[in-house]
């Protein structure tokens, strides 16, 4: 029994993490309808620049908030200076600009911070406590408090304000929401910033989660990431918060404790494979009309 506890706190953890990774990118397909592969290497510089800040400052807080508005930035330079000229081209143009940035952002990390895996061993202000026997560490504490308090804002954004009904807006016709008086371009770069942001949280806590930092470490992200928002449904937030969830817990489940033979990064597109054949718009994708 506390084996099967251990392995669900384990895979709700995992699966927190991927939602807060491939939320930024679902919010900006949605608004730009661009594959921002080019996300999974803004995870990576949050991690760095977190773990920076953290060392020097010994404070949390500052590290995250620093780390965030660090990524804020460098999201906001790539929608204005990198997809915003490239709209006008075919959607292959962006991805492909997307793949090579992502390459050179890894690369500057690997020249500045140097190669080798570096360690992030963070003293967090969360509390551990027990469940059926199992020790839920400070660690897995702050993962599930900080995804919960992240997805419970950007909900209230999303719902209950005027930006995020601007997004959403956006996101549905970008046309038709600047004839109505939408600011378009102010959206998506808000959008930008706060999808940016957010990967910022999420490379901070994979880095102190497997307390570890390196230049690849968006690289398996990029592509789970991408089959995650289209499992989800794609540019659908909600999607691809309920897919990795389910993610994590599968590739906990079956690899960790029914121990069966299969790579643990192939589950992701073994479960688009087949959601795809019986929902072809994803788990919460709406249909084409």
């Amino acid at each position: 029994m506390s084996l099967l506890v251990e392995q669900l706190l384990n895979g709700l953890a995992a699966g927190a993490m991927y939602a807060l990774i491939t939320l930024g990118l679902a919010l900006i397909y949605g608004v730009m309808k661009i594959l921002h592969v080019a996300h999974a290497s803004v995870y990576t510089a949050g991690a760095y620049m977190g773990l920076c800040l953290y060392t020097h400052t010994g404070s949390m807080l500052i590290a995250a908030a620093g780390s965030m508005v660090f990524c804020a930035i460098l999201g906001v330079l790539i929608e204005k200076y990198i997809y915003f000229p490239l709209l006008k081209f075919p959607p292959y143009v962006p991805l492909i600009s997307s793949i090579a940035l992502m390459i050179a952002i890894e690369e500057l990390c690997r020249l500045v911070a140097g190669p080798e895996v570096r360690t992030f061993p963070a003293n967090l202000p969360f509390p551990s406590f027990s469940i059926c026997g199992v020790t839920v560490s400070p660690t897995l504490t702050a993962v599930y408090v900080v995804s919960a308090v992240v997805l419970l804002l950007l909900w209230l954004l999303m719902t209950k304000t005027e930006l995020g009904l601007a997004m959403r807006a956006v996101s549905q016709d970008m046309e038709t929401a600047s004839a109505l008086g939408v600011d378009t371009q102010k959206t998506v770069a808000i959008t930008f910033i706060i999808g940016s942001a957010i990967a910022a949280i999420a490379g901070i806590l994979v880095g102190i989660y497997y307390n570890q930092v390196y230049p690849m470490m968006g690289e398996v992200p990029a592509y789970k990431t991408l089959a995650l928002i289209v499992v989800g449904g794609m540019g659908s937030a909600p999607g691809a918060v309920l897919a990795s969830l389910l993610l994590g817990l599968a590739e906990t489940f079956l690899i960790g404790y029914a121990n069966i033979p299969m790579p643990r990064d192939a589950l992701a597109f073994i479960a688009m494979i087949i959601i795809l054949m019986w929902l072809p718009t994803g788990l919460m994708g709406k249909r084409q009309k």
